[in-house]
C-alpha cells in the first residue's frame, strides 16, 4: 500500500515529454480514463460533421432558423472536421505512445479551457445549456487530478513480461531485473541507458 501512494506530491514536469514514450510509468487508470474521454470526443466530431445540424440547434441548442443559419451549420460541420483530425492524432499517441498520456490529459484539459476563453470573448447566444458546457464542469476537475496524480513520482514496482521494474525515485532512477534459471543469478540493467549491466547471486 505504501508504494502505491507517491513519494512526492511536486508534479515532475518531465513526465510530459518521456525518453521512451512507448512506456508508460504512470497508473493505468489514467490510460482508461483518457481512452473513455478520447471516445467521448471522437462521437462528438463525428456528430458535427454528419448531423443535418451539425449538432448546432439539436445538441448545442442554436437557433439555425435565424438569417444565415446555414452558415451555421457549415462551421460546425468544419469544427468537427477539425476535431475528428486531432482525435485521430490522440489515438495515435494513446494507443501506440503511453508514455504520452499526460500529454494528451493536458491537451483534454486546455481545450475546452480555450473553448470558454474564446467563447467569452465571442459570446455565443443559445436557447439552452449546452451538453458541452455543463459537461466540462464535471469533467475537467477529473482530467485534471488524473493528470496530477501521473506526474507525481511514485515508489512502484511494476511487472511486464516476465520482468520485474522497480523505480527508486519515480522516474529518473530505474532498474530491470530478470532471474537467470541456469545460475541462480540476476541480471539487472539500467533502465535509461540500456547498458551497465551487473550481475549478481541471489542470496
Amino acid at each position: 500500500m505504501k508504494n502505491m501512494l507517491p513519494k512526492v506530491w511536486r508534479p515532475d514536469l518531465t513526465a510530459l515529454f518521456p525518453v521512451n514514450p512507448s512506456i508508460s510509468s504512470g497508473p493505468a487508470l489514467a490510460w482508461w480514463i483518457a481512452v473513455l474521454y478520447l471516445c467521448l470526443i471522437t462521437v462528438r466530431s463525428l456528430i458535427h460533421m454528419l448531423a443535418p445540424d451539425g449538432g448546432a440547434q439539436s445538441i448545442a441548442t442554436i437557433d439555425v432558423s435565424v438569417a444565415g443559419g446555414a452558415n451555421i451549420i457549415a462551421i460546425f460541420g468544419q469544427w468537427g472536421a477539425i476535431q475528428l483530425l486531432l482525435a485521430v492524432l490522440l489515438w495515435v499517441l494513446l494507443l501506440r505512445y503511453r508514455g504520452l498520456v499526460p500529454l494528451v490529459l493536458l491537451v483534454f484539459i486546455l481545450e475546452p479551457a480555450l473553448r470558454a476563453l474564446a467563447g467569452h470573448l465571442k459570446p455565443v447566444v443559445t436557447e439552452g445549456v449546452a451538453p458541452g458546457a455543463a459537461l466540462n464542469w464535471a469533467v475537467v476537475p477529473i482530467l485534471v487530478a488524473v493528470f496530477f496524480t501521473f506526474l507525481v513520482p511514485r515508489a512502484t514496482t511494476v511487472y511486464k513480461r516476465g520482468f520485474v521494474s522497480s523505480t527508486k525515485s519515480g522516474r529518473d532512477q530505474s532498474s530491470i531485473g530478470s532471474k537467470d534459471t541456469r545460475n541462480g543469478c540476476v541480471l539487472s540493467c539500467t533502465d535509461r541507458t540500456g547498458d551497465g549491466c551487473v550481475r549478481g547471486s541471489i542470496t
